[in-house]
């Protein structure tokens, strides 16, 4: 079985280790942040690259951990959304502010059976996919102020589709680069439910 998509690991230096190892099981082009210039920088060069490439992208950071069979289920999903912004984490903890919400739809999604949830915006940037037609906009209207994921998912403006089972959970560690709000980050960090 083929797959047409391309994987890109965004890591920092700090974890270089852990991001070259998920780069080689994935097949990834790997970008690591050598200077401190932060999450935000890096998801744009991550997307640049992705630009450039003739499939769709998959963006993951260096503490993604992928479930297995990882990329057949990729492939799937994207085959399934190939016009929609897809994050394959949902995850606890972080943002507080969004987890009712989370919580609410997924049990409003197995009431119907559904496999999946939409939110408004791209709340993490553990593991996501910009359809490649939507890329350029996302670029043209990139806010280097905000946290990564808030940048990729308000610039590209539309419903974000999560798997009810995330494809990759989070590796909890502490955070390399200090909080924009400057909270710190005592929630466990982890999939709501993850695909087995």
């Amino acid at each position: 079985m083929s797959h047409s998509e391309r994987y890109v690991v965004v890591g920092h230096h700090e974890r270089r280790v852990r991001a070259e190892r998920l780069a080689f099981d994935l097949g990834a082009h790997l970008l690591i942040d050598e200077g401190n210039n932060g999450a935000n920088w890096n998801h744009r060069r991550a997307l640049e690259w992705a630009a450039e490439q003739s499939c769709r992208v998959v963006v993951a950071e260096d503490d993604a951990l992928p479930v297995s069979g990882f990329s057949g289920k990729v492939a799937e999903w994207l085959a399934r959304f190939p016009d929609a912004l897809c994050s394959f984490y949902l995850g606890t903890g972080r943002p507080p502010q969004y987890q009712l919400e989370i919580a609410s739809k997924l049990i409003a999604a197995d009431k119907a059976r559904s496999d999946f949830i939409t939110m408004p915006r791209l709340i993490h940037g553990v593991c996501y996919s910009v359809p490649q037609h939507h890329i350029k906009r996302v670029l043209d209207k990139w806010n280097y102020s905000k946290a990564a994921d808030y940048a990729v998912g308000d610039a590209y403006g539309g419903t974000v589709v999560y798997p009810c089972y995330s494809l990759v959970d989070h590796a909890d560690g502490q955070p390399v680069e200090p909080a924009r709000d400057h909270q710190p980050r005592t929630e466990r960090r982890r999939a709501w439910r993850l695909h087995v």
